[in-house]
């Protein structure tokens, strides 16, 4: 096993899986009213290529982390059966999802080998949550947390976007939602990753701001650094729980990234905001041997830049959207 180490000295850990493009919500931040045109079935990748691809990364690099992302990973039929074959790696497996149907999946996801569970709200305010996800769909969304924690996902992480002048007016009550669920809420800043790109530095809400919001009611106290994982955590002084951040705009951590992304057709990405892509589905599929399938990898991580540059003149916002690309 030889790690797999960056040109900035970097040792890769993480495999973020998008296993499919397709999202039945269609958030204003990242897809248009419209919705996109979906990849056909066949250009997917398998499970069985998700999984050889995963497998790779773990005997002969080392990883120790795999995160399934979409699109909207449950929309993926039979996804406990992916769960399974991926368990099997002996690594720490988690998935980032909107929620709304896990109280049919969660059980089966837990019993399968999922370790964690990340999920996306944006809103608690129904009308708001409607405005923004062109879905009516809180209630199940909410009862998706509920039915996570019931099914005994430790922790379960509520991922929220704040966007200036849409839902910025939420930083409290989330952090109070937090706290009465026993669940960790995360603020991710606004990224540019919208798919009509109309990100500006104005629709940042910055998390030094949210922060302070929530600090100024419920008082906050700094945890630890947060290393290589993207977000900082915060502890309530009064002990009922925690809260974080990640400040991926305003305080960039790419100098503590050890994350690569494989796209649900099989292109592989060493930044989220990557403007080219390697095509590993072209290598499962053509006959390649495990060995062509590590040395292209390691090619394209040999190619991992310093950072995504986002705010300078260089910076180049990446062609496709967040559901396409995978979180």
């Amino acid at each position: 096993m030889t790690p797999l180490v960056d040109p900035q000295g970097r040792t890769v850990r993480d495999l973020r899986i998008s296993i499919t493009d397709r999202c039945p919500f269609r958030c204003t931040y990242c897809m248009p009213e419209e919705g996109l045109q979906w990849l056909p079935r066949d250009e997917l990748l398998s499970f069985e290529e998700l999984t050889r691809v995963a497998r790779v990364c773990v005997e002969r690099f080392g990883f120790t982390s795999i995160r399934l992302t979409g699109g909207e990973p449950t929309a993926r039929a039979h996804l406990p059966v992916l769960v399974e074959q991926l368990y099997a790696l002996g690594v720490d497996l988690a998935m980032t999802t909107y929620g709304a149907t896990m109280r049919l999946l969660a059980q089966d996801l837990k019993r399968a080998g999922l370790d964690r569970v990340n999920i996306s709200c944006d809103s608690l305010r129904p009308e708001r949550f409607h405005a923004m996800t062109r879905r009516d769909a809180l209630p199940a969304v909410l009862d998706g947390i509920d039915a996570a924690l019931e099914a005994g996902f430790s922790p379960v992480k509520v991922n929220t976007v704040l966007v200036r002048g849409v839902n910025d007016d939420e930083a409290v009550d989330f952090a109070a939602f937090g706290r009465d669920k026993g669940v960790e809420v995360r603020f991710i800043e606004f990224m540019p990753l919208d798919a009509d790109h109309k990100w500006t530095h104005e629709h940042v809400v910055p998390a030094a701001e949210t922060l302070a919001a929530i600090d100024a009611v419920f008082p906050l106290e700094a945890v630890a650094p947060h290393g290589s994982a993207p977000a900082t955590t915060y502890r309530y002084k009064d002990g009922t729980g925690t809260v974080g951040v990640i400040a991926s705009v305003t305080q960039p951590f790419c100098g503590d990234c050890d994350r690569v992304r494989l796209t649900a057709e099989g292109r592989f990405r060493t930044c989220l905001f990557a403007t080219d892509e390697t095509d590993l589905r072209a290598v499962l599929r053509d006959g390649g041997s495990d060995d062509d399938v590590a040395a292209t990898i390691t090619a394209a991580v040999g190619t991992k830049w310093a950072g995504h540059q986002i705010g300078q003149v260089t910076f180049i916002q990446p062609s496709r959207s967040m559901s396409q690309i995978g979180g």
